[in-house]
């Protein structure tokens, strides 16, 4: 008892620290975190508080080696706390959260190479990109979605009478989310982002009582900034039935619709049809189009005598704000001007072109796209996106 009692000390010790209340240099508290990790090495064979407690160590442990750089070591580090935490999980509703944290942890270092420097997706079409993760990032991904997804399941358990459990469940939602945007899966991801969306808002509205912590309502606001900004993303890379099909399942809020709308016309959708497939008034769709701008961002580039490709530049590298155009609008209009300008190569030389909504990106993700040259079909001005 005294042994495990001298253990939990530590353990306060160190959460102060943690939580910054106590001064420590780096390599004190890594020394005070190792001696803690390893006095509850023994304890947490047959104490659940201590199985629970070494998982959180652990996992303060991974932190610090992926803050340095250490990635390798932070997995290896999180994959044994999840191990007690596991354990610990169904012992008390705390524990079964500290593990569900820990999942989500997990997850979003597994699949760290999946995202640029803003934490965006790396490879936004998944698969279907010419540019996507090789087969370890692939799986790294795969099973961060997994983990993320158990974590989903962890917290839907708890009782969501609790302010706590109900912030958690919404937060591993948006986790979730993300970890399937990564993987190009992106229909899905935007159904858990609105998902998620929906449980802050509501933790916003009120919490027990009719009161919300402070705390809470600062994360959940943040938390609906990220979310917002991530849908905003993802709708750009949806086909119209999937954005169709989302609206139909109640998965497309209001705010979106504009978005959605222009959406669909850049990929060529007919008002009248856009206005069915998202249960809008025609008037109302061809007003969203007159009044919602996009960003066309075009790039030409011809094929030098080495076999490389040379990007033009402005204006043949350059953006417009269109409105109420498709895509092959905009490509249809380059190519009157391409034709008849000094970088033209002619019939005998190779150039292409790509057109992409707000930003460039991989190749395939362009809205419309046209590759010429002497043993390809003559482009037209009406020319086919492939």
């Amino acid at each position: 008892m005294a042994q495990r009692e001298a253990v939990l000390r530590l353990d306060e010790q160190w959460a102060r620290i943690r939580a910054q209340g106590v001064d420590a240099e780096p390599a004190e508290a890594d020394r005070l975190l190792d001696e803690l990790i390893t006095a509850l090495r023994e304890p947490a064979r047959t104490d659940p508080e201590c199985a629970a407690r070494l998982g959180l160590r652990l996992a303060d442990l991974a932190a610090r080696r992926f803050g340095r750089g250490d990635r390798p070591g932070a997995l290896s580090a999180v994959e044994e706390g999840l191990h007690h935490s596991q354990q610990a999980a169904g012992h008390s509703p705390e524990y079964a959260r500290w593990y569900a944290r820990g999942l989500i942890n997990q997850g979003v270092w597994l699949a760290w190479p999946l995202s640029d420097a803003l934490r965006l997706p790396r490879y936004p079409l998944g698969a279907a990109g010419e540019e996507s993760p090789n087969p370890m990032e692939r799986a790294a991904g795969e099973r961060a979605r997994d983990l993320t997804r158990t974590a989903v399941e962890i917290w839907a358990g708890l009782d969501q009478h609790d302010q706590v459990n109900r912030r958690g469940l919404a937060q591993a939602k948006v986790f979730l989310g993300d970890r399937l945007a990564e993987l190009g899966l992106t229909e899905e991801a935007v159904a858990w982002a609105v998902d998620a969306e929906g449980d802050f808002r509501r933790l916003l509205l009120a919490g027990p009582g009719g009161e919300t912590d402070p705390a809470v309502l600062q994360e959940a606001e943040e938390a609906l900034d990220h979310v917002g900004r991530q849908l905003e993303l993802r709708l750009r890379y949806l086909s119209f039935d999937s954005l169709a099909g989302l609206r139909s399942g109640g998965l497309l809020p209001e705010r979106l619709l504009p978005q959605a709308v222009v959406a669909a016309r850049i990929q060529g959708v007919e008002e009248d049809r856009i206005a069915a497939g998202l249960g809008l008034d025609p008037e109302h769709v061809a007003t969203m189009l007159e009044v919602t701008p996009w960003l066309a961002v075009w790039r030409f580039e011809v094929r030098g005598p080495d076999g490389l490709w040379n990007v033009l530049s402005h204006p043949w590298h350059s953006t417009a704000e269109v409105r109420n155009r498709t895509a092959e609008d905009v490509g249809a209009e380059l190519l009157h001007g391409w034709m008849n300008c000094p970088d033209y190569p002619g019939p005998s030389g190779y150039w292409r072109v790509h057109v992409w909504w707000q930003e460039e990106g991989d190749p395939a993700g362009a809205r419309f796209r046209l590759l010429a040259g002497p043993d390809t079909a003559a482009p037209t001005p009406s020319g086919t996106p492939s």
